[in-house]
């Protein structure tokens, strides 16, 4: 056991540390907004707060509760999103001012806005008003819906700045299409829409660009026949627009994985740009400044941010030193910036010109803290793994450990050797080291940053590839004297929940797992999830055309074999991955007679909106492991105990 045990992060300790986000600069550079997301205990859910750093003071303030904080372009005023009655409007401060005006009242609220670059008003997107035909037929008939038909769109408005509260003019009414992001060129002329036929997500394959000119109402679709991605941005002249684009046609995506790039579409000559050839990584497109691209790419376990200049190279942005960019802003001349970052074996701060302006470490002082660093290893058809290994602060070199595997979610994201609560918001790994683990997190096939032929890596192959790549990185601990072979754990959540399901099941590797908010059984999964579409990309086709594929990459499918002791989390709301995974699961091992709790979390989706439940997850899980790996007690009073 640890001998500096006691001193490390307690699970309230860990869920109490803030998310830090929204980072935005002002033109002029002198002031930072940001979003600091803490723990309210007492009234049990999370708060989200807007922060001001100003350079002159060189202090941060807080403002007041809301989220989204953007800088009028003079530098003169912030706006942000605040809820009232449970709907987001925006909301305008001063600098110098003591209260906050409300600009919009629209009754679903705001989704997303931005100055008017005059600084004279907004504009922004809210859901459609409903049709006069459809409120008749609820008051005749009740209320029902046609699914695949009815839709509200989220459309564009624009309203000034004054006095009292100004109606919102609608820009977009009427247009068969639903906004997903949006830019304003320089001289707010022109407004480039990256919309989709209706919210559903299914109409990832059908995103169109269109540019809406302010002084004449025209809205002209733009000819761009690829998968576009989920950003956009126009040139400080507004003659071109960036965003991130397919490498391939639409048709490809629909039964492929995507990969994306970079696009510049020059909307006087109809020319089409591919600047990044070189770039094996999708890359988000930020702002356009007078200076270049402002963008930010994944290097594997690392987040970048840079500059895309005229001449075709990039300019680094964040330092030369490894780490997480998780936001950042930068000044229209493309001179100031703002971020925030994760440094390797840290947790998020906001860094304004390379200078680190907060203090949110601070909350290690006095305290033991693991060391996180990425590992390798080869798997079973030779490709090179990586993965981030935790262990403790007293590491002894001579010593094996009792190991639990964390996969993470995705599959299109990874792991990353950061400390923060926001990429493990389940499994609170400084209280597995404290306990005596080691942990291992593996990047598998499929997760991102490590390129489209890694991406693609687990195509058709589900499980079987995944469990692979994570018996490899255990037996790689193993033979390196780190890991106890006979006491090894897996736990993971959505897709690392698929995934620890199919390795316990598959596998008598595994002493226990935990099962969190899993696919069990890809048919089923297939007509129940909100986005088939995801299950057709990577397994090829439905289930009706190739049922052979969805069964040998289903846990449920070597449900016989099973023998390792599962707990089943699963949020009772969840939409992309509905319960009945969990049902199915739980009744399989059940009748295999192996040992399973099941646990509803009753009103939640895929996350906690409460701390308090996120204690009993993590609590869960820490006296799960504990009892069938380390092998405390765990009497039937332990579902209390928490």
């Amino acid at each position: 056991m640890n001998s500096l045990k006691e001193k490390y992060l307690s699970i309230e300790e860990l869920i109490s540390l803030p998310t830090l986000s929204g980072t935005t600069i002002s033109e002029d550079g002198q002031n930072i907004a940001f979003v600091k997301n803490t723990a309210d205990w007492q009234d049990n859910t999370y708060r989200n707060h807007i922060w001001i750093y100003e350079k002159r003071k060189n202090q941060c303030s807080l403002i007041g509760e809301g989220t989204a904080p953007s800088w009028s372009p003079d530098s003169r005023q912030v706006a942000y999103l605040r809820s009232v009655d449970k709907k987001n409007q925006i909301f305008v401060r001063s600098l110098d001012g003591t209260c906050s005006i409300q600009i919009t009242n629209e009754n679903e609220g705001v989704s997303h806005f931005k100055w008017q670059p005059s600084s004279k008003g907004f504009y922004y997107i809210a859901q459609s008003k409903e049709s006069v035909e459809i409120n008749k037929r609820r008051e005749s008939y009740g209320d029902f819906h046609h699914v695949g038909k009815e839709y509200r769109n989220h459309c564009l408005y624009y309203i000034e700045i004054n006095d009292s509260i100004q109606k919102a003019q609608p820009l977009t009414a009427g247009q068969e299409f639903h906004i997903l992001e949006f830019d304003i060129s320089n001289d707010g002329k022109k407004v480039v829409l990256l919309t989709a036929p209706s919210p559903n997500a299914e109409d990832i394959f059908n995103r169109d660009l269109y540019m809406l000119d302010v002084e004449t109402d025209e809205l002209q679709k733009l000819n761009i026949d690829k998968l576009l991605g989920g950003s956009v941005c126009i040139s400080p002249d507004g003659s071109q627009i960036c965003y991130t684009a397919s490498i391939r046609e639409k048709e490809y995506y629909k039964t492929h994985i995507q990969d994306n790039t970079l696009e510049i579409y020059d909307l006087k000559t109809g020319e089409f740009i591919q600047p990044l050839s070189d770039f094996d990584s999708t890359v988000t497109p930020i702002r356009w400044t007078s200076k270049g691209i402002f963008m930010k790419w994944q290097d594997k376990t690392n987040y970048r941010i840079g500059l895309l200049l005229e001449n075709g190279t990039v300019e680094m942005l964040s330092g030369n030193e490894d780490g997480f960019v998780h936001d950042a802003s930068i000044t229209r001349d493309g001179i100031h910036l703002a971020y925030c970052k994760a440094k390797p074996n840290e947790t998020f701060e906001i860094y304004v010109e390379d200078q680190k302006v907060t203090d949110e470490n601070n909350a290690f002082k006095g305290k033991c803290k693991s060391n996180r660093e990425v590992i390798s290893w080869k798997s079973s058809d030779d490709l090179e793994i990586e993965g981030v290994l935790t262990t403790p602060a007293d590491f002894d070199p001579h010593k094996k450990y009792p190991l639990i595997v964390l996969i993470h979610g995705g599959p299109g994201w990874a792991s990353f050797p950061v400390h923060s609560g926001c990429f493990n918001e389940k499994y609170p790994v400084e209280q597995f080291i404290e306990k005596g683990f080691i942990v291992l997190e593996p990047n598998y096939r499929g997760s991102s940053g490590y390129g489209n032929d890694f991406l693609k890596a687990n195509h058709r192959n589900f499980g079987l590839g995944d469990y692979q790549d994570v018996i490899y990185g255990v037996d790689a601990l193993v033979d390196r004297g780190m890991a106890d072979k006979e006491r090894v754990g897996i736990m993971g959540w959505s897709q690392g929940g698929f995934i620890s399901a199919f390795c316990s099941i598959y596998s008598d590797r595994f002493k226990a797992a935990s099962v969190g908010g899993a696919i069990t059984n890809w048919r089923s999964h297939y007509v129940n999830t909100d986005i088939p579409y995801f299950i057709r990309m990577h397994l090829g086709d439905t289930p009706w055309n190739d049922p052979e594929v969805y069964a040998k990459t289903s846990p449920m499918n070597y449900i016989q074999s099973a023998c390792t002791p599962t707990l089943i989390q699963h949020g009772e709301m969840d939409a992309r991955v509905p319960i009945s995974n969990a049902y199915e699961l739980y009744q399989g091992l059940k009748d295999m007679e192996v040992d399973t709790e099941f646990i509803i979390l009753r009103g939640m989706a895929y996350s906690p909106n409460q701390p308090g439940m996120n204690v009993a997850i993590m609590k869960q899980n820490v006296m799960w492991f504990s009892h069938y790996i380390l092998g405390e007690s765990m009497n039937d009073n332990w579902r209390d105990s928490i």
